[in-house]
């Protein structure tokens, strides 16, 4: 009875024991996993907000912290990078009779968390007089305002620092732009629209227009280091042919590893004011709708296409409709601007003599040309040397960062040198840099005087793809003596502020060429030029009405098809009078008036006055002494030029304060037909699967191994093989232990669902022992 008593009363107070135990251990191991995972959690958003470790923007990434493809660019954190802001642009050209109205569109696209400032650098024609900028907010448009160059960065910065959408465009070439939008949050896209007014070119009875979509790499030599005395003792002075060549640093994408991105629409709403005849675009397919007939309306067929080639559109008139003169005005603040062109006959009598000519031709063989680029040059040169005539001398110089003269010193066109430098030509090779400036000196200082009665000509073919332009305009104008610099753009996106002014400092012409498909009508064109004699001694004077300013001044010499073209101020809104033009082709003089009164109402000139005032102004010799005149002209017009620059401000903060902004570069297209390694040097190879343990610092030095003198800097290269060295390659272990400590809690919840069943099982074990032995004590 003892033992049936003591069990029958004690079971159920063991049985309350146990449970609790039960409790305990349960209560013990929940408490263990619940802080591993508090911890865990803790440590992930330490990981995400930069807790416990250097700040880490959350505008930042890190190679292997992207899901999907992007472009990185390094930033002013150690081992992170700023994802590229992404870009669209949209296009409408207007054109009313020899005048343009274009419209560009901008759309900036941040896909980044956090936020940023991106700065796009991008073309437009060199004789853009650029005067809106708009900016988009919502449904709101903040109109830039024109403020001197200094004043307006200071606007920009000071917005930029206060959390305000901000925009600022400025000038670094007649034909190169940097456009900066700040404070773009997260996901968010800002709109930004710039309007510019050009004309239209002229030549052989062609009318063109020509859109550039890319800035192609730059070259720019290394600063020049001279010694200078200072008193008794001597010192260094630093001369950079490139001073702001970080202006035109973009980073450019390797085609071979990245898809073409900046996509482009584009419409041409084309107004001849005469019947056309022929149109069409030679680079791009486009569809059109004719409107009447002297209207069309142009869009590529494609929808978009990528920033990777200029755009060209070219038309004539009707038989028998081509104008071979035309006089337009404007009334602004009561004063008169005239927009007039007129196309001189041609001379056959002049012609009958042809002058003996001396040639030096000089072809660029540096890496930019690679590809279809020097193809076209070397078809271009060859075509152009077998043109000449016995008793003509010539020689050729080839560059790319060396220089070699072919022939001694300018020799008769004969047959086999003719043969001889043909075969020269055809074996060069595009590789090296672009160091222009030996070869320009070679061709306009080492090949003696003249001949008495010879023409010198210095036929120049490039890509232009240089940013010391400045040390060749001053070449140009200080020793070509009586030579004439005649340009050829060579490729799919030549600089053509370089060919344009290049040949109007050397009294020549230029002439673009963009596939293979044009070498023979642009040389032959350019040929005609050359065969004859310019129209030289132009005077444009008026009648009747005092001319306040008359542009450009001087006014160039012409050849065979280029039309005089002039923009003047007149005072008075309503001035009269008469135009008078003259010149003369060899001996014979040449005449020819217009009616003032006449003129058809036009918009824009005054604008496009202004542009060509501004660069009569930038071509004297003491340009610092003219900023001044500079800067009222533009202000007064609201250009943006050298001096002047565009802002827009929003008035109200939208980044948070404390939130930082990350800035980066909206990355560029090769241009089309380009070789990248040329320009950029080889490729990094691949690291050896056993040696996969280097740093992130080292795989970015291997990454930036490129040829550094290219301006378009190879940001993109780089920050590609550093995200692909990511995946190779230990980062270091700068984020916490969040994953270890998760695992560690996982791990511990099965551990403590094992123990409970075991000690489960052993206690309903024990009690079967104790009811047997009861049984058996029965």
């Amino acid at each position: 009875m003892f033992v049936d008593t003591e069990i029958g009363a004690t079971t159920p107070r063991r049985l309350h024991a146990r449970h609790v135990e039960y409790l305990l251990v349960a209560a013990l191991v929940a408490v263990t996993v619940v802080l591993f995972f508090v911890m865990g959690f803790f440590s992930h958003v330490a990981a995400e907000t930069g807790e416990g470790k250097p700040q880490h923007f959350a505008g930042y990434v890190r190679p292997n912290d992207m899901g999907t493809g992007a472009l990185l660019f390094p930033s002013k954190e150690p081992g992170s990078f700023v994802e590229a802001p992404r870009l669209a642009t949209d296009v409408q050209i207007d054109v009313n009779g020899p005048i343009l109205r274009t419209r560009v569109t901008q759309r900036f696209q941040n896909p980044s968390k956090g936020w940023v400032e991106g700065t796009y650098v991008f073309p437009l024609p060199e004789n853009s007089a650029v005067d809106t900028l708009k900016m988009q907010i919502g449904d709101r448009f903040i109109e830039g305002e024109i403020k001197a160059r200094d004043e307006a960065r200071k606007v920009y910065e000071q917005a930029k620092a206060e959390g305000k959408k901000t925009a600022l465009l400025e000038q670094q070439r007649p034909n190169i732009f940097t456009n900066q939008v700040a404070n773009i949050g997260p996901g968010e896209t800002i709109v930004v629209q710039i309007e510019y007014q050009s004309s239209v070119h002229q030549s052989g009875g062609e009318f063109s227009l020509r859109f550039p979509m890319v800035v192609a790499p730059r070259y720019n030599p290394d600063p020049i280091v001279q010694t200078v005395d200072l008193d008794p003792n001597s010192g260094y002075a630093v001369s950079d042919p490139v001073p702001d060549r970080d202006k035109i640093t973009a980073p450019v994408l390797d085609p071979a590893e990245n898809a073409r991105i900046n996509p482009v629409t584009l419409t041409v709403n084309l107004k001849a004011g005469f019947p056309l005849g022929t149109v069409a675009s030679p680079f791009h397919e486009i569809d059109m709708q004719a409107v009447d007939d002297m209207a069309r309306k142009i869009t590529l067929k494609t929808g978009s296409v990528p920033a990777d080639k200029d755009f060209e559109l070219s038309w004539n008139a009707a038989a028998g409709k081509a104008p071979h003169a035309g006089l337009f005005r404007e009334t602004v603040d009561g004063k008169t601007y005239l927009l007039g062109f007129v196309t001189p006959p041609a001379d056959d009598a002049a012609t009958e003599t042809k002058p003996k000519r001396e040639v030096v031709f000089i072809i660029d063989n540096s890496g930019s040309m690679a590809g279809k680029s020097i193809e076209q040059a070397r078809e271009s040169l060859a075509l152009a040397i077998s043109k000449l005539r016995p008793e003509d001398r010539f020689n050729v110089v080839r560059f790319d960062d060396t220089m070699e003269v072919h022939f001694p010193a300018l020799v008769p066109a004969t047959p086999d040198k003719r043969e001889d430098a043909i075969a020269f030509v055809r074996g060069l090779t595009a590789d090296g840099g672009t160091e222009m400036l030996p070869a320009l000196e070679a061709a306009l200082r080492t090949q003696g005087p003249v001949e008495p009665g010879a023409l010198r000509q210095v036929v120049f073919l490039t890509d232009g793809a240089i940013g010391n332009e400045a040390q060749l305009f001053d070449e140009i104008s200080k020793n070509r003596g009586d030579a004439r610099v005649f340009t050829v753009g060579i490729g799919s996106a030549p600089n053509t502020h370089f060919m344009t002014k290049a040949a109007e400092i050397g009294r020549g012409t230029v002439t673009l060429i963009g596939s293979e498909d044009q070498v023979a009508a642009r040389m032959g064109e350019l040929f005609d030029k050359l065969e004859n004699p310019a129209m030289t001694d132009i005077a444009v004077n008026f009648d009747g009405t005092n001319a306040q300013d008359i542009t450009p001044n001087p006014m160039p010499d012409l050849y065979r098809g280029e039309p005089v073209v002039l923009t003047a101020l007149l005072e008075g809104a309503s001035a009269a009078g008469k135009l008078q033009i003259i010149g003369k082709t060899g001996n014979q003089p040449w005449r020819v008036e217009m009616d003032v009164a006449k003129a058809s109402e036009g918009k824009g000139i005054a604008k496009l006055w202004a542009r060509r005032k501004i660069d009569d102004l930038e071509a004297s010799a003491d340009r610092a002494a003219l900023d001044k005149q500079i800067e009222t002209v533009a202000l007064a017009h609201h250009l943006v030029s050298r001096v002047t620059s565009l802002v827009a401000v929003d008035v109200t903060p939208s980044r948070p304060a404390g939130e930082p902004v990350a800035s980066t570069d909206v990355p560029l297209n090769l241009p089309e037909g380009w070789d990248f390694e040329k320009v950029f040097g080889e490729k990094t190879p691949k690291v050896p699967e056993g040696q996969r343990k280097a740093s992130l610092d080292e795989s970015d030095e291997q990454a930036t191994l490129i040829a550094d003198r290219m301006a378009a800097a190879p940001t993109a290269r780089a920050a590609s093989l550093i995200a692909e060295a990511g995946k190779q390659v230990d980062l270091p272990q700068t984020a916490t232990l969040a994953d270890r400590y998760i695992l560690i809690g996982l791990m511990l919840l099965a551990f403590s669902a094992m123990a409970i069943t075991t000690f489960s099982l052993w206690r309903w074990q024990m009690r079967g022992l104790i009811l047997e032995a009861r049984d058996r004590v029965r």
